[in-house]
């Protein structure tokens, strides 16, 4: 099953794509925010178009594991989702993966100042692959 995830932002929001084995996460695209109605209907025709059966929203958590302003934006989008498709969604700690997504840059072998632009798509799937890690150990 493909799932897709969801790197929610204030201007933009990534979305990364699981391959059909539900193992291995891919960036897919960033799309720019418009409102949280028009978002969650396009994440839900993006979640159609490739086939997905769950959708995976990152939400940011504090120390305490309780979810940050930008956690509870994430929630009302996820629950915004919810209304237009019937695909099961989840919210997933989000934690570090903007950092993790610059380090993957370095990794990659991209040079410094190529590194400077959005990062969405993969921290939506540093997201995507930690969720896909964790319910390939259940």
């Amino acid at each position: 099953m493909r799932i897709l995830a969801v790197d929610p932002g204030e201007k933009r929001l990534g979305l990364a794509i699981s391959d059909p084995s539900g193992t291995i996460a891919n960036p897919l695209s960033v799309i720019q925010h418009s409102s949280r109605t028009f978002d969650a209907a396009l994440i839900a025709q993006v979640a159609n178009e490739q086939g997905a059966g769950q959708i995976v929203v990152g939400q940011a958590l504090d120390d305490d594991g309780q979810p940050t302003p930008e956690g509870r934006r994430a929630a009302r989008l996820a629950d915004a989702i919810r209304l237009q498709t019937s695909l099961p969604v989840s919210l997933w700690d989000e934690s570090g993966t903007t950092q993790a997504a610059q380090s993957a840059r370095r990794m990659m072998g991209v040079r410094r100042a190529k590194r400077q632009g959005h990062l969405d798509d993969i921290a939506a799937t540093v997201i995507l692959q930690s969720y896909l890690d964790s319910i390939a150990k259940l």
